[in-house]
């Protein structure tokens, strides 16, 4: 892993807590992250909040690429009081939307789709999101 500012560059993060969720133990790496699916005109939004309880909250939503909407998933990220987002994209889909959310409030991770793990059953835009969010 390497680190340029607020930028990560990574596989996989190291775990400081677990959640049971569905059967499956996660490990809880950030307690408010959010996990972008990029493409060509969509990006898919994921946010997961771990609650002090050990619960997670999941928010969906899905922007355009649009720098208007973009603005808006910023906007959205701040109200979440989100500290970690993580991005999947192929190309060059990515920047725009990096561009739009660097700032000092929250740390962005590119993660590449080749170093993921399969996410489990059908392949969706929004489990894509949410298994980003959780291992990104």
């Amino acid at each position: 892993m390497s680190t340029q500012g607020n930028f990560v560059f990574s596989s996989r993060s190291a775990a400081a807590a677990s959640v049971d969720r569905e059967g499956a133990t996660m490990d809880v790496v950030h307690a408010r992250c959010c996990g972008l699916d990029v493409h060509k005109k969509s990006v898919v939004a994921c946010a997961l909040i771990t609650q002090p309880t050990g619960s997670v909250e999941r928010y969906m939503r899905t922007f355009k690429t649009i720098t208007a909407d973009l603005l808006k998933l910023a906007d959205w990220l701040i109200e979440l009081q989100i500290t970690q987002v993580a991005m999947e994209s192929t190309g060059v889909y990515w920047r725009p939307v990096f561009n739009v959310l660097e700032d000092d409030e929250r740390t962005l991770v590119l993660v590449n789709p080749q170093h993921m793990r399969a996410v489990p059953g059908k392949k969706t835009d929004v489990k894509d999101a949410e298994w980003v969010c959780r291992e990104g």
